[in-house]
C-alpha cells in the first residue's frame, strides 16, 4: 500500500530528525514559511494565467498608416 519513499517509518525519521536539528519552538515558524512560500507561488501563477487570459482576451487596437 505505502510503497515509495514516502513510507510512514520514513516520515516518523524526517520528522525526528527535524526537531533534533530546528526544536520544537522553531518548528511552527519554519511552517510558517514553507505555507507563506507555496502561497505566494500558488498567487504568482494565478496572476500570469490571470494577466495572460486578459491580453489575449482583449481586442487587438488598431493602427494607422499613412
Amino acid at each position: 500500500m505505502f510503497e515509495g519513499i514516502f513510507q510512514p517509518m520514513h516520515l516518523f525519521v524526517i520528522i525526528a530528525i527535524l526537531l533534533i536539528f530546528f526544536g520544537p519552538s522553531k518548528l511552527p515558524l519554519l511552517g510558517e514559511g514553507i505555507g507563506k512560500g507555496i502561497r505566494g507561488f500558488k498567487k504568482a501563477l494565478t496572476e500570469d494565467d490571470t494577466t495572460a487570459a486578459k491580453t489575449t482576451a482583449a481586442p487587438a487596437e488598431k493602427t494607422e498608416t499613412k
